[in-house]
């Protein structure tokens, strides 16, 4: 392994996004442990999220990481972020995202808002919530003559340690995603896929296995439905035992080869 590709939220953050906290809350140094020794290593380090360019910039400095793919995969830094690029898609010429007159539309009418306040600073990807029928968006899309955007399902929002409701929704452009990202970059190092490790714990996290030569799913992944039917057609894909943060630490010291 010369590179790790890692999702935050969820993977490598525990509840409430801390770094040391596993799944129930409890404070743990398990994913500080695993990160030094995987820095030991000489292992790269690449944050992997829905999450913008700068909230990636300042979480990379904290960890250590080495570059960043962000907004899902629209997006991709490296040199401590000091460079980047924004990736291909269908998207016509010139045009990034969704623009903004037609998310105002959207909204009139579908039951759908900003995700606030994570919406800020999306370069590409519109951050959304509500509660709606994907498909009959991306009908709806296409009807207006932006068939190359699509909505993608996040999941639901967890408040107060609950269940919302309401769904985290990304409007992206077709042709972003994780995986394409993650291929673009390792390209870009000169590596191949049997180089790179992936963690993640969601459907869109799952896109990184066709690039990399192995990759965790952390345990509450399983808890998707969507992700836990994916995973028998993905045999590169290994469960692990743990939840995330402390789920995260044994992927990293499987892949190192420590037992």
């Amino acid at each position: 392994m010369r590179v790790l590709y890692t999702d935050l939220d969820a993977t490598m953050l525990g509840r409430r996004g801390s770094f040391f906290a596993d799944a129930t809350g409890a404070p743990t140094l398990a994913p500080a442990q695993a990160l030094l020794r995987l820095r030991a290593a000489g292992v790269a380090l690449v944050l992997v999220s829905g999450r913008t360019r700068a909230q990636l910039l300042e979480a990379g400095a904290l960890l250590g990481a080495d570059g960043y793919i962000a907004e899902l995969g629209a997006l991709v830094g490296w040199d401590h972020g000091l460079q980047h690029a924004a990736l291909p898609s269908a998207a016509p010429t010139g045009t990034l995202g969704a623009p903004d007159e037609l998310v105002a539309e959207l909204f009139a009418a579908f039951e759908l808002d900003h995700h606030r306040p994570w919406h800020l600073g999306h370069e590409v990807d519109a951050l959304l919530e509500g509660h709606v029928d994907v498909a009959a968006v991306d009908a709806w899309l296409a009807a207006r003559g932006f068939g190359w955007l699509r909505l993608r399902d996040n999941g639901r929002i967890r408040r107060a340690g609950r269940d919302s409701p309401l769904h985290v929704y990304h409007l992206l452009p077709d042709g972003i995603s994780k995986g394409a990202a993650v291929a673009f970059d390792l390209a870009r190092r000169g590596f191949a896929p049997q180089d790179a490790v992936a963690i993640g714990d969601s459907a869109s996290d799952l896109e990184m296995a066709g690039a990399v030569g192995r990759m965790y799913l952390v345990a509450n992944g399983l808890s998707v439905p969507a992700v836990a039917a994916r995973l028998p057609q993905l045999p590169n894909v290994q469960v692990t035992d743990a939840p995330m943060s402390v789920g995260w630490a044994e992927a990293v010291t499987d892949a190192l080869g420590e037992h």
